[in-house]
Order: C-alpha cells, then structure tokens, then sequence
C-alpha cells in the first residue's frame, strides 16, 4: 500500500492566507480523484470545520504544547487513513509558539519538524516587491529540521508584480508553486471569534468549487503533490496514547449540537466513539433536551451570546437539562458555562435567565479578550478525571464574568508560561464547567522526543 503523502500550509503570520489556499488545495486535488485528509495545528475549531466540509471527515488538530507525542502520532494516523494526501494547515506563523521547550512551544514548525513533513510557504506580497526574497531566504534558513520547499504567493497584484516577486523568490533559491492574483469575490465573513462557522455559508459549495478552479488556474498543482512528502510509519504506545486523551464522559454522550454550540474537538469525538462511547447530538436551539438514554452531557463552546434571548426562551432545554442534571454529569465548556450559569448579558446589555445549574453570570457586553494557553489542575473529581489531574488546552473568549456565584471551583489555571491565573470555573453536584477548552491529559513532562515515534 501506498504510504499517503503530506505537506504543510504555512507563512510568516495570521492573515496571510493560509487557510484559503489550504482549502482550495484540498478542493482541487479532490476534483482530481485523490483522497484528501486534513489537519490543523494549534487549537481551533473554525478552519478544521471548514477543511471537514471537504473531506467529509473529522476536523482534527496537532498541538505540540498541549499533546504528547504519542497521542500527536495517533491523531496524524487518524487524519491519514484511507487518504492520498494530507494537507496540513499552520496556526499563526510557521514559528510562533512559547518560548520554551523545544520542540513543544506549541508551534507548527514542531509539528513540521516532528513529523518530517515540507512547508509550502505563502507569502502574501502585498505592498512588497523584491523584499519577498529575504523573506523567504529567512525562513528556508531558520531551522535545519524544518524544510521550505516551495513557495506560492497570494495576493499578488498583476503580472509585472509576479515577475519581481518571482525573481527575488528564485535568489533565495526556491520554486515559485503559484502566483494567487487579487481579485474582487466573494470572501469568508468574519465575527469576534475568526471565520463564520462553516455550516452557516449558504453557498460555502459554489465558493469552494470557484477556490478549487483558482488553483487549477493559478497554482502548479504537480509541484506541490511532488513536494509532499509520503508519511512515514510510526509507531504508536496505546497505553501512553490512552493516557493522554480525555476518558469519555459517559457511554451515551447527549452533545449539544447546532449554530450556538458546535466547538468539539474532533479528535474528543473520534476517541470517545473508538472506545466504545455513542455520541446523541441535540438542539438547544430548537428547545431539544439530552436524550433520557444519555448517561452524560457535553455543551460544547460555541456562540450562544449571539442566540441569547433564543436560548432563555427554550424553557423546555433548560428543564430538560435541569432534570438530567439531577442523576448525571453535566459539563460546558466556555459557551457551554455560559449557558450552565444564571444569567448571560448579551451585546446590547439586556440581560437574560440562563440553566442556572452554576451561579456565576456572564457578559458579553463587557467584552474582555481572553487568549492562549492554558494547564488546569482539577480541584475534584468529575468527568474530567480524579482531583490533581492536570490538563491542557486554551482559553479564547471576550465575554467575562460579572458575578461568580459560590459553587466551588472546577481547577487551578495557568497560562502556557507557568504563571498562575488563580481557580476557575465552578462545580455543583454532577455540574462543572469553565471557560477553559480542554485538548489532552498531560504526564510530568509533555516534552517531545521524535525519536520516539
């Protein structure tokens, strides 16, 4: 059997592209026929849905902080089975991470490095000419273990703009994979939270079929499957792996499931369903309760300070949810804690009657920025694990709480660096919850070494 082929989207920052060139590889090789796996690195949940509406599989992430090598190594064999190419997109720029320790910052260039697979570098030339070159000489040359082989420039103006920027690309001794030219179009809609959630595109088929006929157009598709590189074999400790996932939950798992609450991590979901548990999606939205065979249930984050007033109106969510609550565990991440409080303030500053299983209330109208990293020590038992597991996975929010209400907290929080951020969340009964999005069970030492796989 053929061992699929792998290559990584990456550039010098946000916003430079990545994602719309990952999505229109992933829509251009599946016209050709091959079969396209997907994978994200760092935590989000927004592009891996997007990168799911093509694959038809699970949106799945790689995080070097927050995951041992085994369980990374388990997660790239999930994104590569059955598949011909997997494409995988960089967070941020291709060496942003923590400071320390190497080869776990939390970068994609861990990832890159880890796994061995060759960076196809976007370069958004806007506003530069020439000046792309010492660019890409810079990152080609930053790390011996992470491999520059092709670059594609985006957002490039006209031809005489392609030829400059080519020309210094080939000084640095680089092949130039495409020239993506500015156009007017459609583009995806943003919110506070990044790109608008896949599901919500009306035409999100006819806007990637247009993107997979820009990179037959404009991107040398042959160079860029050339420059993938075939995934190596590895190996893989079941019981080190087994460690590091969150336990599922419950057997039946009632999941909340729509516009306001969709941010699982697709690799929770996958594991859980691989050992043996059942997933039961439901709508707050549309005034569903957890199904009654449920023996657990996860509210996900999501955008429920957009649906407020919709979500205080399903009287029969909320009684349902508060009469599961009574025989079993009930936990929300951030939007989920939101909903699981007393009350949440919208934008608009109206205020509105939440479950009430916790007592803090949150706002969104005093908006705070809440982003990175974060390890959280359990205080008590719950479905997370036993008291002084410790976790990791990241906080991103702007929504803040008002009042905390006296539940006890669910875990010590602290960021990605190690300073302390003082307790978190809150836990009643079967409830618990917290702003905290959690990715994996970390050991004493979440050091990578590569020569382990």
């Amino acid at each position: 059997m053929t061992a699929p082929r792998v290559i990584m989207v990456a550039a010098p920052r946000s916003g430079g592209g990545k994602t719309t060139v990952t999505l229109a590889l992933l829509a251009a090789f599946q016209r050709r026929g091959l079969r396209v796996g997907a994978v994200k690195t760092g935590p989000d949940y927004i592009d891996p849905a997007f990168h799911a509406a093509i694959t038809n599989r699970p949106p799945l992430n790689l995080d070097s902080w927050c995951m041992p090598a085994d369980l990374l190594a388990g997660i790239m064999d999930a994104a590569a089975k059955d598949v011909d190419v997997v494409v995988v997109e960089s967070a941020m720029g291709l060496f942003d991470g923590l400071m320390a320790p190497e080869g776990a910052r939390g970068a994609p260039s861990d990832i890159a490095a880890l796994f061995g697979i060759p960076v196809l570098l976007v370069l958004d030339v806007s506003g530069q000419g020439q000046s792309v070159g010492p660019i890409a000489l810079g990152f080609a040359r930053w790390s011996d273990a992470v491999q520059v082989h092709g670059v594609v420039l985006n957002r490039v103006a006209s031809e005489r703009h392609e030829r400059l920027a080519c020309s210094a690309v080939a000084m640095a001794d680089l092949p130039v994979c495409g020239a993506l030219m500015r156009q007017k179009g459609e583009v995806l809609p943003e919110r506070h939270l990044g790109l608008v959630q896949a599901r919500e595109h009306g035409n999100l088929a006819g806007w990637l079929s247009d993107l997979a006929d820009k990179a037959e157009r404009e991107l040398d598709l042959d160079a860029i499957l050339e420059a993938a590189a075939p995934l190596a074999e590895r190996k893989v400790d079941p019981v080190s792996m087994s460690k590091a996932c969150i336990p599922p939950p419950g057997q039946r798992i009632a999941v909340a499931d729509d516009a306001a609450f969709s941010f699982l991590y697709g690799h929770l979901s996958l594991f859980w369903r691989q050992e043996g548990a059942e997933l039961v999606p439901f709508s707050p939205l549309a005034n569903q309760t957890p199904d009654a065979s449920c023996d657990a249930c996860w509210l996900p984050g999501g955008y429920p300070e957009l649906y407020a007033g919709q979500i205080a109106q399903a009287e029969h969510f909320k009684k349902g949810l508060q009469d599961f609550a009574l025989k079993y565990p009930v936990h929300g991440e951030c939007g989920g804690y939101m909903v699981l409080g007393r009350a949440l303030e919208d934008a608009q500053g109206q205020t509105h009657s939440m479950a009430g299983l916790l007592g803090h209330v949150t706002s969104f109208a005093r908006r705070k920025l809440h982003l990175g990293y974060r390890e959280a020590t359990l205080l008590a038992d719950n479905v997370l694990g036993c008291a002084g597991t410790r976790l990791r996975g990241h906080e991103f929010h702007y929504a803040t709480v008002t009042e905390t209400g006296s539940d006890a907290p669910l875990a010590d929080l602290a960021a990605g660096d190690g300073v302390a951020l003082g307790v978190c969340g809150g836990q009643r009964g079967l409830v618990s919850g917290s702003f905290f999005h959690v990715l994996a069970r970390c050991s004493n030492q979440n050091i990578l070494n590569s020569s382990s796989l």
